[in-house]
């Protein structure tokens, strides 16, 4: 046995070998699968208002409006991920389910736009970055495979350095390559969030679309426009009814397609 490397450390001598950026995410996932199941990886930059940044997937293309175009859109403000990395030093390994706020499985977050992704479960590695970003690697698993055992999640815990060290030389990477991208994306959003059914809608309608698409509640929505939560519900359905769309979920997409086509302001099918 003298001389011969552990399996373990083979593996990651062979993620940290690769150059940083994709070849390395790539054979860092590669790696974290084999130790336990993940059908999709996403990983998100964080970074002070600037809109989610994401850095690698490997979701399938026809799934990606789904899962990074819709999030980006605004879903992403409900997200416990999120908000953990908003509000505090969250560092490691955590599952989603042990961040999220009680009644999660009825909240619109939930109900509106993940329900529709299809995991049973999801589990995220919290990188600090350099300055005030932070990054989330989420593992998500389809429903009806089950939840991580507790030895792939005590294996998926050994590997917070590597995922750290990769995660970080990653965005360095980008930040020399491509120090815009993110800013020009969040005012492409933000300029079309702003002109979201310009002709289509009544003022207020358009309020409360523009909130609801930032993923504000119906609650908050109330508050911040000082009307009532019955309010704000017959403003929701009017706009989609107006829009010919009948959920939260549809008023993501429309935007999203409306944004890809350089069109957002039209909120036209």
């Amino acid at each position: 046995m003298h001389g011969k490397l552990p399996q373990w450390t083979r593996d990651i001598t062979h993620v940290l070998a690769q150059p940083p950026g994709t070849p390395q995410l790539q054979a860092l996932t590669d790696w974290l699968g084999r130790l336990g199941l993940v059908d999709h990886f996403v990983l998100f930059v964080y970074e002070g208002r600037y809109l989610p940044l994401p850095l690698f997937d490997t979701v399938p293309p026809h799934l990606r409006p789904l899962f990074v175009e819709e999030y980006q859109a605004g879903a992403y403000r409900l997200d416990p991920f999120f908000l953990a990395c908003e509000g505090g030093e969250v560092e490691g390994l955590h599952s989603l389910q042990r961040l999220a706020p009680a009644g999660f499985a009825g909240s619109e977050y939930v109900q509106g736009y993940y329900r529709r992704l299809g995991l049973g479960e999801e589990l995220g590695f919290f990188t600090q970055l350099e300055g005030r970003g932070r990054a989330v690697l989420s593992l998500m698993r389809r429903r009806g495979r089950g939840d991580y055992s507790r030895r792939q999640r005590r294996l998926l815990r050994s590997a917070v350095p590597v995922v750290d060290e990769v995660v970080r030389s990653a965005w360095m990477r980008h930040l020399r390559q491509e120090p815009q991208v993110a800013y020009e994306l969040d005012r492409r959003v933000c300029e079309a969030i702003e002109r979201f059914g310009e002709g289509l809608l009544s003022p207020r309608e358009r309020q409360v679309a523009r909130l609801v698409l930032k993923g504000y509640a119906s609650s908050a929505i109330a508050e911040l426009l000082a009307i009532t939560p019955g309010t704000v519900k017959v403003h929701r359905k009017n706009l989609y009814d107006k829009l010919g769309i009948g959920s939260q979920s549809e008023l993501f997409g429309l935007f999203v397609r409306g944004l890809r086509r350089g069109a957002g302001s039209s909120g036209t099918r």
